[in-house]
């Protein structure tokens, strides 16, 4: 059977739709698989995209089956890779009666570290709560009885729940070969697997920290592939700039004085005076906490490198800083033999290091934008965060278990190579937070990085929704070195101008008005009242989420209604939408998070409301910096960079109201700009080709037709 034309596969009476109740055929579904199986067989890079509906992951797991050899499939999140693997890939692979065999891989910090929760286990101290203990007892149940490790699978502790980065390793701590657990690694297990599948699903993460980790001369975290596809491949550029860039935030350096302490107190007591190194290092981070009072004063509480208010201040604390990571670091490589637990303090102690001394050079001197040399980063990239304090995110990570140096002289020299790996224009900024402050570096660029790590004769299949700007790929394809990439795009099979209308109001004040919000909640009003399901706002800012749930709250009482209004940071985004599905007439307003890869059919949304065109903050220093680099080129840094930005993140925003044949919506724009400026066409010509109109009667007489309809 295997032998069939891919179209075949997709007939009416083919094997998807006998498998599967309900399939129909969507010739738009079957070109893209064509053009997918085409790449896979010419070993080619193909950029796809694929309107709502389409059903592009069975497109690319069809010839992913059928042709792609080694196949990696790459994920945007973490929630998409398990509804992937335990979902739509045994569906299809059953189907076809397919003889492929499948793995699921995630960053070490998605298993638990047998060694490191019986250490737990022995320090009960270190529980911080009644809910902690009781935590740590289900951990260990399940620790016991579970195949994977994988701490997705305990519903019964929250993901995000604290204790997971204690009862988890990290590229610094794990003991590699040394750990007496090693048998019993979840970790190992999982790369073993991986490496015997013919498709491994991962996420792009993940990808990403194999890429940096390859620059370092790591090369088995990943397993070699014939074929990548990348689903949600719009989120591949910010991805790439989080992982080629690094940050060194005074928790981690806190943590890291806390590890040498006990480490070298326990195993090497006479070697140094253990407190002292501690002390010494803790009283320096905190130097440079207070040495960075001043952004308190700045735009986001942020400043570049260049910007940062009181430079010698700052230079001297970060100096002294320097030298007492440096200082820490010696000494635990001068013992580190003696115990896995100092070694381990000792690479963290070697990767701060580099990293401090990425962020610190090149000195001010001549550090102007038009200075050649400026931004420029003689450091190696590496995953960030290092310490269990930081948050908990895929790039917490994970390379190949006991894949550092292993000796202590290796160490230091191990790390002093990985610098020499990759050197680009970067911008480097520190931020100062409530209780830390975070150095960042990242690059201005990543397409030369990520582009030479597709291998001779492997394909590469990239598919999203939201790829281009008015059928144009440029934007896209030139953020990652893809030029010669083949390109597509496949339209939705809805009906966008029966089902859905596109509303932006008249008389709206200019986006930057006082009262702009005011009126936005104002006009809104009468859309809630007309509409019979849920409700989605997306605002641009996180101080707009606040402002409108309370404008909402307001307006609410005024009239009397009891709505279920839901706000952003109330509660993890999965609760949320759980609350959302559930709730009769909810309303739930949040910002970036919510713009995408959000699933709500039917009548449980009926109305997405966006407050303002979302052009990206210009205090951002990777977006100032990379404008700035376009205008110094002599681009036009808002037709080239911010206005495509925007375009893709609008139709993410949009492509939430519609996500199956039968529903239908209405999509609120309040920012006027996307019809009455001449850059504005731009915009909406990328939306579906919804209805349009900016008459709220229109609106309200939309609403009375479908659920004319809807009751009929």
């Amino acid at each position: 059977m295997l032998d069939l034309d891919i179209s075949e596969f997709f007939d009416e009476d083919g094997p998807l739709a006998t498998a599967m109740p309900g399939y129909k055929p969507r010739p738009s579904q079957v070109e893209l698989s064509q053009a997918i199986g085409d790449a896979i067989q010419d070993r080619a890079t193909l950029v796809a995209e694929a309107g709502t509906g389409i059903g592009k992951t069975w497109a690319y797991l069809v010839p992913a089956f059928i042709q792609g050899g080694k196949v990696l499939i790459s994920t945007g999140t973490r929630t998409l890779q398990d509804q992937l693997f335990a979902r739509d890939l045994p569906r299809v692979r059953a189907a076809l009666a397919a003889p492929v065999t499948a793995a699921l891989l995630k960053g070490r910090g998605n298993y638990v570290c047998h060694y490191h929760l019986e250490r737990l286990q022995g320090d009960e101290r270190a529980l911080k709560s009644r809910t902690e203990i009781q935590q740590l007892r289900q951990i260990q149940v399940f620790a016991g009885i579970t195949k994977t490790g994988d701490r997705s699978d305990l519903a019964q502790v929250p993901e995000d729940a604290d204790i997971w980065q204690r009862v988890t390793s990290t590229r610094e701590n794990c003991l590699g070969q040394e750990c007496p657990r090693i048998r019993d690694c979840f970790v190992v297990k999982a790369r073993r697997q991986a490496q015997e599948a013919d498709v491994v699903v991962v996420n792009h993460a993940l990808f990403m920290a194999d890429l940096v980790l390859r620059e370092e001369g790591v090369t088995d975290l990943l397993p070699e592939a014939d074929t990548v596809i990348f689903d949600e491949a719009h989120q591949l550029p910010d991805t790439a700039t989080r992982f080629l860039g690094n940050s060194v935030s005074t928790h981690q350096l806190m943590d890291f004085g806390r590890a040498l302490e006990v480490a070298g107190l326990a195993y090497a007591r006479e070697a140094a005076k253990w407190s002292d190194v501690s002390r010494h290092l803790e009283t320096a981070a905190r130097e440079l906490r207070l040495a960075c009072a001043p952004l308190d004063r700045m735009p986001g509480r942020k400043a570049t490198f260049e910007a940062i208010p009181n430079p010698e201040e700052f230079d001297e604390a970060l100096a002294t800083l320097r030298e007492a990571v440096d200082s820490a670091t010696k000494a635990l490589g001068a013992v580190a033999e003696k115990h896995p637990d100092l070694m381990a303090a000792a690479r963290s102690g070697a990767e701060i290091s580099v990293r401090l001394k990425r962020w610190a050079t090149p000195g001010r001197a001549g550090a102007g934008f038009e200075d050649e040399g400026w931004g420029r980063d003689d450091q190696a990239p590496e995953p960030a965060p290092l310490s269990a304090s930081e948050p908990a995110s895929e790039h917490a990570l994970q390379p190949a278990l006991g894949d550092g140096p292993s000796t202590p002289a290796a160490i230091l020299e191990g790390v002093a190579a990985a610098a020499e790996q990759w050197t680009g224009p970067a911008v480097r900024w520190v931020e100062h937070g409530q209780h830390h402050v975070r150095l960042h570096s990242a690059p201005l660029s990543v397409a030369q990085a990520f582009s030479k790590y597709r291998k001779p004769g492997q394909a590469w299949i990239m598919t999203s929704a939201t790829l281009s700007v008015n059928g144009e790929f440029t934007h896209f394809t030139s953020q990652l070195g893809l030029e010669s990439a083949r390109t597509g795009k496949w339209e939705s099979p809805f009906n966008y101008p029966e089902q859905a209308l596109l509303f932006v109001p008249r008389g709206m004040p200019e986006p930057q008005s006082p009262q702009f919000l005011d009126r936005f909640v104002d006009t809104l009003m009468p859309l809630l009242e007309a509409s019979p399901g849920g409700t989605l706002v997306l605002c641009t800012t996180l101080r707009a989420v606040e402002k409108v749930a309370t404008l909402l709250a307001d307006a609410f009482d005024d009239a009397g209604h009891d709505w279920p209004l839901l706000k952003q940071g109330e509660g993890t985004r999965r609760d949320l939408l759980d609350r959302f599905c559930k709730l009769k007439h909810p309303v739930l307003v949040g910002s970036a998070s919510f713009w995408e890869g959000i699933d709500l059919p039917g009548d449980v949304l009926t109305l997405v409301a966006i407050d303002k065109l979302p052009f990206a903050p210009p205090d951002d220093p990777v977006i100032e910096a990379r404008l700035r680099a376009c205008r110094a080129q002599g681009g036009n840094p808002f037709s080239e960079y911010q206005l495509p930005e925007a375009a893709i993140s609008l139709k993410q925003g949009a492509g939430r109201l519609i996500r199956t044949e039968s529903d239908w919506g209405v999509l609120m724009v309040g920012d006027a700009r996307l019809v009455e400026k001449p850059y504005g066409k731009r915009l909406w010509r990328g939306l579906p080709p919804f209805a349009r109109t900016r008459e709220l009667e229109e609106v309200l007489a939309f609403y009375q037709r479908k659920q004319g309809g809807a009751d009929a």
